[in-house]
């Protein structure tokens, strides 16, 4: 039997559509029956509703151990989808509780449990720099602690150190780090969030660059790696970098919106966060911008996927013929 964590989130959903589909046995951690219906709008498809129901759920919290050992019964690879998402500095804690703390609980069991093989969803965040700022970005970058790094990335960097540290332990682990993932069904995470931005009418844009990937392509790639003998490597899971102005426009005219036609500069959006700081600080309001959205934002980091396109001969999606069919379905629920 498998074992998913987070199969109530983007990456975690279809990764059990895709795992049922190949006829696999799934146990699925969740935290709130809520959150499971998330996932259920997936599964909406008569046919797809029979897979739906052949999920085992298991209520579970990452840091709840006696949870997590029941979950842990008769399992003999797991995919560690789960983490918090949040770019507010005032959920420091909670980040590192979860992704850090939590990842730990998960690798230690998974040795205790003496898993065949464990697959970790990171993130392009975790990876390090390159001495030289014209390289591309692979794995091998090196992580500088000196350099500025948000809390979301230094949480997962630090639960990539738990994964690889359960490694020299004797766990066969895989790494992937994706960009930012686009799929349908989560509409108010991730990427769903920058859909219903421009779908708003979204009046800025930047002239940074970001890589992007299908959900998709993340899960193919995932199970293949698990399925395969290769262990103890991570990857980067991109499809291609692209614009930030260019992914917008393109976003807005599959959309039927205008193209954002204000240039937001780095002292901009330097002044945009902490007016986003301040009012949070004296309303209930949580933060919608942050410092590390802003640099982000104007980040021309370019990422290698060289990697995973050789070591398992993959073809990606090409960004336009996975943002098009989201976007209508977008549309469609929205």
């Amino acid at each position: 039997m498998i074992l998913v964590t987070g199969g109530t989130g983007l990456v975690g959903a279809h990764l059990l559509l895709q795992l049922l589909q190949e006829n696999e046995a799934i146990r699925a951690i969740y935290r709130t029956e809520e959150n499971i219906e998330k996932t259920r709008q997936l599964f909406a498809d008569a046919d797809k509703q029979v897979l739906f129901q052949k999920i085992e759920w298991i209520k579970a919290d990452l840091n709840d151990i006696p949870a997590l050992e029941n979950a842990f019964t008769d399992i003999r690879q797991v995919y560690h989808c789960a983490a918090y998402v949040t770019f507010d500095p005032k959920e420091e804690e909670i980040l590192r509780k979860t992704n850090i703390e939590g990842t730990a609980n998960l690798v230690n069991l998974s040795i205790a449990y003496q898993i065949d093989k464990f697959c970790h969803v990171s993130s392009i965040a975790a990876l390090g720099e390159t001495i030289d700022k014209n390289k591309s970005i692979d794995e091998t970058a090196n992580w500088n602690p000196d350099s500025y790094h948000n809390d979301y990335a230094i949480s997962k960097y630090g639960s990539e150190i738990e994964v690889w540290r359960a490694s020299q332990e004797g766990l066969p682990v895989i790494i992937v780090n994706p960009g930012v993932i686009f799929g349908s069904g989560f509409w108010n995470q991730s990427s769903g969030e920058l859909l219903n931005k421009i779908n708003q009418g979204m009046p800025f844009y930047t002239k940074g660059t970001v890589g992007i990937v299908a959900v998709e392509d993340v899960c193919r790639i995932m199970i293949q790696l698990m399925n395969s003998s290769i262990k103890n490597q991570n990857y980067v899971v991109i499809s291609e970098n692209i614009n930030f102005q260019d992914l917008l426009n393109k976003l807005a005219d599959l959309l039927g919106k205008k193209r954002p036609n204000l240039y937001a500069s780095p002292m901009v959006t330097s002044l945009a966060w902490r007016l986003d700081y301040i009012i949070s600080l004296f309303t209930a309001k949580k933060r919608s911008y942050s410092r590390a959205t802003a640099k982000a934002s104007h980040s021309n980091s370019i990422y290698d996927n060289s990697k995973i396109i050789n070591t398992l001969d993959y073809s990606f999606i090409p960004a336009a013929d996975f943002l098009q069919p989201l976007c209508s379905t977008y549309l469609i629920s929205h």
